[in-house]
Formats: structure tokens, C-alpha cells, sequence
């Protein structure tokens, strides 16, 4: 990469698409929010100079396991993640294919979420399913949130002046996607999310895991149909579908502090579901080093925070925290001499697309 080396990143949500350009550095200039991919058109002229473009793409489907230079090949085999995550990646290849369009004699790569889990123990990313399906239909764990936890994973070694291959750690990545990652000596080795973004936690809108025979039941007994459970698993659920008032979590802790019981029935679950999903990833571990929050939920909510590591005391964590509520940097919210660390790192998904992209293109 030659110029300025910096590089325009995109990053596509299911209701979102944000731009932004990141110097070598990491540090983010310019930051666009648009309200749909042609838009890209009218914007390009008016960026600085960048040398490449990086993509956020939520799912890499079975063949791609790693960040990958866009080609006419590579673009027409994201089609079949596309089918594989319906809400998060066609608005991300339009946005790719709007980008390529504007900026064709650019470097373009994908950095997928779906990458930092590739490596998932046979235990972790199997599972229980009669035999053969996993071969003939293609179902596999898969995790999601690796950009974010690649970036808070490489913050949480710097923090701790420990080297990344030698950690073992929780990550817990609370947005309005949520989930959990076990990692050990820098690998991800279990994850809360699956073969969709819908495993797991519970989440802002998102029901997470719930039991598969109630989805059968409320088929069978009621007559609901396929399309009713994705639009009230997806959409309606969650925190939203518990308070019956908001799905964001600000919200949902001052109605709790007028005594609106749904408000605080809707906290009550999500902080007793991300403590069973830490728990859980813990015991992928051999030890715990660590247990790092991160996402808008993670760095902003310290309600949350001090609810979930309270009920966690089980694995060593502090009772209290203490630090900043929305520390604008990664730091220790833990007591001093801390069993274990609790740590805060801000979502660094943009850097983490520009490095992984110059990382990509480097090596060509």
C-alpha cells in the first residue's frame, strides 16, 4: 500500500451503514453514517485519498475462513453466506458492490466475524443432530463478533503486558447483538452464537436461545408460521419483547429506578442470561485470566456490568467495580489485587476491518 495508507471502511449493519477512514495509526478521520448503499456514489469524491477498502461482513459462510482480496470469484461465492445470515449481509454486499463501482482501480477485502471462531474445537462447533446432517445440509457453529473480539483481545493484552497466546479469557461482547467467546492462548475455543446470530444471549431485540420444542409448539398447537417466529424471534424479542417498552438498556435502567417491574424483569434476564453464557465459556478454560466487556451495552452500561460480575463471585470475580462508567479507553474497572481482572475495552471493530485489510494486502 502506497499514499497516505489510509483505508475507507465499511461497515454494514441490517438497519445501518457507516463509513469511516482510518490512518495507519488506527485513528478514524472522517465518519459518515448513510442511509443506503447507492449513497456511496455521491460520497466517494468528497473522501480523503484511501488505498484500499475493508468490509465488515457478519457471516463468511463455509469456504471463507479468513480476510480475503474481493475478486469477481470471491464476490459471487458470498451469495451463499448471504443465505446464511439474511439480515446482515445482503446490505453488506450491496454496499461492497456500490463501493467497487465507485472505487474500481482500489483494493477491496471482506474482514469477517465469522473468522475468529474458524478454528472451534469439534466439541464446540457440533451439534447434537441426527448423523449426516452435518455434512448434508451444512450445519455447523460458527460464532460471530470476531472483529470485536480480535480488537478487545489484542487491548486486553496490552492492558495486562501479557501476550495474547498466553491468555485465557472470557470476552463478552453486549450491543444489540450479544454474545460471549472463550479464548485460550489466543484462539476462540467455545462462543454463545451459532449457526446464526441468534444462539445464544439475550439481546436487545433478539430472543437468543430458547427451546426449540416451544418453536414447535407454537407451530403445531397455534398454527404460527415460519415467517411469525423470525419476525418474533428477530425483531420483537429480547429486552424489547420483555420490557414491552425499549430494547436499549439506558432506557430500561431509569424505568427500573420509577419501579416499572417489566423494565426491571426485562435487566433481570439479560444480566442472569450473559452470567450463564460467561459461566458457560469459562468452562472451556483451564483457568481464568480475565473476563472483558465490550459493545455499546459492555463499555456503557455500568449497571450491567456490576450486575453480572456480582453474580459471578462463584469464579472469582470482584463483588464491586470501580473506574470510569463509560471509560473512553480500554482500563481495569476491578479492585487492585482483583482474583480476577475485570476489564472495559470500547469496541475497535473499524480499526480492527484497516488493520486486518493492510494485514490482507501485505501479504500478497
Amino acid at each position: 500500500m502506497t499514499g497516505t495508507d489510509a483505508v475507507l471502511v465499511v461497515d454494514a449493519g441490517s438497519a445501518s451503514l457507516h463509513v469511516s477512514v482510518v490512518d495507519r495509526d488506527g485513528r478514524v478521520g472522517q465518519t459518515h453514517d448513510l442511509a443506503a448503499a447507492d449513497e456511496l456514489t455521491g460520497l466517494v469524491p468528497r473522501l480523503p485519498a484511501v488505498t484500499a477498502v475493508g468490509y465488515r461482513l457478519v457471516h463468511g459462510g463455509p469456504e471463507l475462513t479468513a480476510p480475503v482480496r474481493v475478486d469477481d470469484t470471491v464476490r459471487a461465492g458470498l451469495e451463499a453466506a448471504a443465505r446464511l445470515a439474511p439480515l446482515h449481509v445482503p446490505p453488506a454486499l450491496a454496499a461492497l458492490d456500490a463501493a467497487r463501482t465507485a472505487l474500481p482501480d482500489l483494493p477491496h477485502v471482506v474482514c469477517l466475524d465469522t473468522a475468529f471462531h474458524a478454528e472451534l474445537p469439534a466439541a464446540a462447533r457440533t451439534y447434537p443432530l441426527p448423523h449426516g446432517w452435518d455434512t448434508r445440509y451444512g450445519l455447523r457453529r460458527y460464532g460471530f463478533h470476531g472483529l470485536s473480539y480480535a480488537w478487545a483481545l489484542r487491548r486486553t493484552a496490552a492492558l495486562l503486558y501479557r501476550p495474547a497466546d498466553d491468555l485465557q479469557v472470557v470476552l463478552a461482547h453486549l450491543g444489540g447483538g450479544c454474545s460471549a467467546c472463550a479464548v485460550r492462548d489466543g484462539h476462540s475455543v467455545d462462543t454463545t452464537m451459532g449457526f446464526t446470530p441468534l444462539e445464544g444471549l439475550a439481546m436487545s431485540r433478539r430472543s437468543g436461545s430458547v427451546d426449540p420444542g416451544l418453536l414447535l409448539w407454537l407451530q403445531t398447537e397455534h398454527g404460527l408460521s415460519a415467517a411469525e417466529l423470525d419476525d418474533a424471534l428477530q425483531h420483537r424479542s429480547g429486552l424489547l419483547g420483555l420490557s414491552g417498552s425499549s430494547g436499549d438498556t439506558r432506557d430500561l435502567v431509569r424505568a427500573r429506578t420509577r419501579g416499572d417491574r417489566a423494565a426491571q424483569l426485562a435487566l433481570a434476564v439479560f444480566t442472569h442470561r450473559v452470567r450463564a453464557g460467561v459461566a458457560a465459556m469459562a468452562a472451556s478454560l483451564d483457568r481464568l485470566d480475565a473476563v472483558v466487556f465490550t459493545g455499546e451495552i459492555g463499555t456503557d452500561q455500568p449497571e450491567v456490568r456490576a450486575e453480572v460480575t456480582a453474580g459471578l463471585r462463584v469464579l472469582g470475580l470482584p463483588r464491586t467495580l470501580h473506574g470510569p462508567d463509560e471509560p473512553a479507553e480500554a482500563t481495569i474497572v476491578s479492585p487492585v489485587g482483583a482474583q480476577v481482572p475485570v476489564l472495559v475495552v470500547p469496541t475497535g471493530e473499524i480499526q480492527q476491518i484497516a488493520a486486518e485489510t493492510r494485514a490482507t494486502l501485505a501479504h500478497r
